[in-house]
């Protein structure tokens, strides 16, 4: 099979890589569509010691059942596999299990990942591709599932209501204007400001969402001003911008993980009580309704993902390190 191979830091080759095997209790998926997520652009950049070169990354797979159950069935994938028998996975947090491991990572356990033309997979992390959701802009569920988990974990940690609640995103990469969408269409939140430093990204994710969008540094972010903070980035001086505008009694909601250190403002987190919650993945629960909410339009438009062949995605990840790339998400077609 063609698969799009990560060899080193910041190198990409797509090459001939040998079909995976159809193993006990699992299925070989025809991909039809790869999602580049911001946990690939880590890998890329050499900051994810789980992903080793050589290694087929990709982990926003959807597809056509190429062997196993249900063969010619349309699918879409839950990266996320764990062992199901740990008292997390029996509680519904499978996110949280210690044996978890995602497709496109190679530690500890390798599992080749979905930028190639089939994946395998096992069938309980197989679901049917919706009714109303193409196949192609489907991979787009994954980081949907990851934003329906955060803003759900903040909505449970407020004292007042979401949708009355004051908003603040950081970062309109394919989290923050998932986050945003959910929270301006799902959640029927009224005031929302979200900030980018990409001029382009920014004008672009404003014509899909309803929210005020600045610049980091513009002065219409006010200090301890919001109710809930959704730090998508995960830099250092994101965290500080988040604890800065957080107002007292409020939650802080970290996503990213672009900087996994650094100094934080502890003294007013303290005297403030302000809340702080790291979110990593979702529930199975979380994707089976992201895949509900997608069926049913309930976050719009899709139109602004960007979609290019896989034999193209070593450009692609090159125009997203380069900030040269308008689109929040880009999909790579097989």
């Amino acid at each position: 099979m063609q698969a799009l191979v990560y060899t080193d830091i910041e190198k990409l080759i797509y090459r001939e890589e040998k079909n995976p095997k159809l193993l006990k209790g699992e299925s070989i998926i025809k991909v039809s569509a790869s999602g580049i997520c911001g946990s690939d652009m880590h890998a890329y950049h050499g900051h994810d010691n789980r992903r080793i070169p050589p290694l087929i990354l990709g982990h926003e797979v959807s597809g056509v059942i190429n062997k196993g159950k249900d063969i010619g069935k349309k699918v879409v994938l839950n990266p996320l596999i764990t062992c199901g028998t740990c008292s997390y996975c029996e509680n519904k947090r499978e996110h949280l299990c210690p044996k978890r491991i995602i497709l496109g990572m190679n530690r500890p356990i390798e599992r080749q990942g979905g930028f190639a033309e089939y994946v395998s997979i096992p069938d309980k992390n197989i679901y049917s591709l919706p009714e109303n959701l193409n196949i192609k802009e489907a991979p787009i569920a994954e980081p949907c599932a990851v934003a329906l988990h955060a803003v759900e974990l903040g909505e449970n940690e407020l004292s007042e209501e979401l949708k009355d609640s004051k908003v603040l995103v950081i970062g309109a990469g394919a989290i923050g204007l998932l986050c945003g969408l959910i929270l301006s269409k799902v959640k029927k939140c009224k005031e929302i400001v979200i900030i980018e430093p990409n001029d382009k990204r920014l004008e672009k994710s404003l014509k899909y969402l309803d929210a005020n969008g600045f610049k980091p540094s513009s002065k219409n972010i006010l200090k301890d001003h919001f109710n809930i903070v959704f730090d998508t980035v995960g830099l250092e001086v994101t965290r500080k911008q988040a604890i800065d505008c957080i107002k007292p009694g409020g939650t802080i909601i970290h996503i990213g993980l672009t900087q996994p250190s650094g100094n934080f403002d502890f003294r007013k987190a303290t005297l403030q009580e302000i809340t702080f919650i790291g979110t990593y993945c979702y529930t199975n629960r979380d994707f089976e309704k992201t895949l509900s909410i997608l069926n049913n339009k309930e976050i719009g438009s899709l139109e602004w993902i960007e979609y290019r062949e896989l034999k193209d995605g070593a450009s692609a990840f090159k125009h997203i390190h380069e900030g040269s790339c308008s689109s929040p998400k880009i999909i790579l077609l097989v």
